[in-house]
């Protein structure tokens, strides 16, 4: 429904050591479910007359209607251990549900589920190597490369195998790992994306963010390192006993801004700090350095575009009335939470009524004002274009669009879906911010400038942060033929 949004990638979630791990995977995959919208599934290890035996669940939609029946979380997927995935494509047909997560395969070393979240650099470099040496493949997701490169290790240990493989593959990579006895979480040694690891009781969590902790009532241990690879089982009782291993000496820190800026829960903690920390600091520096006054000096009215840009609104308006800027935040639009998937405009020509379905104005909150409009991106425009004219029906006096990022001018290759650089609004007008001001209708735009961002990130080193989709300079080496044809329509 938004397409002025980059789709979130996917969520992980995996827990050792408790009876009925579906039901807290369900949970966890719950409060995930802002990370990927298309598909659920969700994998559990028990011990059936001695032999252990994976269950699996799966299918496409919402985590609710994946698993719609108590009996799937209470009976199918019965054991002590399971992992879980929400996906949104980012490699592999979408459509396909052989590309729904987990993955899971039988081979000499016995079950192996793997959930990953993240995208591969040199997937297809691997992939048509692997082919060429006799591997079949059954989907087209660059994970299943994961689960043949540890099935062919010659390795003898299975944390071997899989720090083998893990040593071959280069990208972006938060992965956990169901074995018959263990539970393993990894993460590349550039730490795009978050991975932390949580406790309750005896058992442990791992998951992508924080929040898939508080739903179960779990406490947060640490993060899953750049570059590390743990392993829980029978033998973990306290966080001491979390076996650590090293994936390469070599680590240089890229964390994705963008789990800040918008794809991350404001009540998660990723990266060592609180989200909605930083949201308020972008909001905060966006008003330090491109403020708004009401040239008869009236109140200003600050909103923002409902959900993701709340929070940097609020850290906006708090700066200018600092700043000694007559202001007052406001909820001038109301959006619709009952927007399924699956909801079909009749007439698709009018692309402006998926908007109103979804977004409606406060009018007397707007009527003969100043509007500051707070968003966090701007991916092709046409939402916010449509966004702006809705406002304007509500007759304010004028209209500005604030963006707590810079403007997106590249594709992402870590586990983004942005659309191909043709499609970028910012590229699409090279950049210039008074075209872009045009196209919108708005009276002003003002983006934050890469260094003004970095600025926000308060407890962070600004070389800490991979900033391509906005720079264009790529943390790892990228083969651009390789890609090419996944990013370009």
């Amino acid at each position: 429904m938004n397409s002025d949004k980059p789709k979130c990638h996917c969520g992980v979630f995996g827990i050792h050591g408790i009876e009925k791990p579906a039901i807290y995977t369900y949970y966890g995959l719950h409060a995930l479910q802002h990370r990927g919208q298309e598909a659920a599934g969700i994998v559990s290890a028990e011990l059936f007359n001695g032999k252990s035996v994976f269950n699996i669940h799966k299918g496409i939609g919402l985590v609710a209607d994946v698993f719609n029946k108590p009996e799937i979380l209470d009976k199918e997927l019965t054991g002590k251990a399971a992992i879980g995935h929400n996906r949104y494509s980012t490699t592999g047909a979408s459509e396909s549900r052989k590309n729904i997560q987990p993955f899971v395969v039988n081979y000499r070393m016995g079950n192996l589920a793997v959930a990953h979240n993240g995208n591969l650099t040199n997937a297809k470099f691997l992939r048509k190597k692997l082919v060429e040496d006799g591997a079949i493949f059954q989907t087209t997701s660059d994970t299943e490369v994961i689960l043949h490169l540890i099935a062919r290790s010659k390795k003898e240990r299975q944390e071997d195998q899989i720090l083998d493989a893990l040593s071959q593959i280069e990208g972006a990579y938060s992965l956990v790992l169901l074995t018959d006895e263990k539970l393993f979480a990894a993460r590349d040694p550039y730490g795009f994306r978050p991975l932390s690891i949580g406790k309750l009781n005896g058992s442990f969590i791992v998951a992508s963010e924080t929040c898939a902790f508080d739903v179960n009532g779990a406490e947060f241990v640490r993060d899953v390192q750049p570059g590390e690879m743990i392993e829980i089982g029978e033998h973990t009782k306290s966080e001491n006993d979390i076996v650590s291993y090293r994936i390469s000496d070599k680590t240089d820190i890229k964390h994705c801004v963008f789990e800040f800026i918008y794809f991350s829960r404001p009540d998660s903690k990723i990266f060592g700090t609180n989200v909605d920390k930083i949201r308020r600091k972008l909001g905060k520096v966006l008003a330090n350095y491109h403020p708004v006054e009401d040239p008869e000096g009236e109140k200003v009215i600050v909103i923002s575009v409902p959900d993701s840009s709340n929070t940097a609104a609020i850290g906006y308006q708090n700066q200018l009335e600092k700043m000694g800027i007559n202001s007052k935040l406001e909820i001038g639009l109301i959006r619709s939470h009952y927007i399924g998937r699956t909801f079909i405009l009749p007439e698709q020509t009018k692309r402006e009524v998926g908007v109103r379905v979804k977004f409606n104005t406060v009018k007397g909150v707007l009527e003969g004002r100043t509007v500051i409009l707070i968003d966090d991106s701007i991916v092709r425009g046409t939402t916010s274009r449509q966004l702006v004219k809705l406002i304007r029906e509500a007759n304010p006096k004028s209209v500005h669009l604030r963006i707590s990022s810079p403007p997106i001018l590249n594709p992402c290759f870590y586990g983004m879906d942005f659309p191909s650089k043709n499609e970028l609004i910012a590229n699409k007008f090279d950049g210039n911010i008074e075209e872009i001001q045009n196209y919108l209708g708005v009276d002003s735009l003002e983006y934050l400038t890469i260094e003004e961002m970095l600025e926000a990130m308060v407890d962070h080193k600004p070389e800490h942060f991979c900033t391509a989709c906005f720079s264009g300079k790529y943390p790892t080496e990228v083969d651009f033929n390789t890609v090419k044809e996944e990013y370009e329509p």
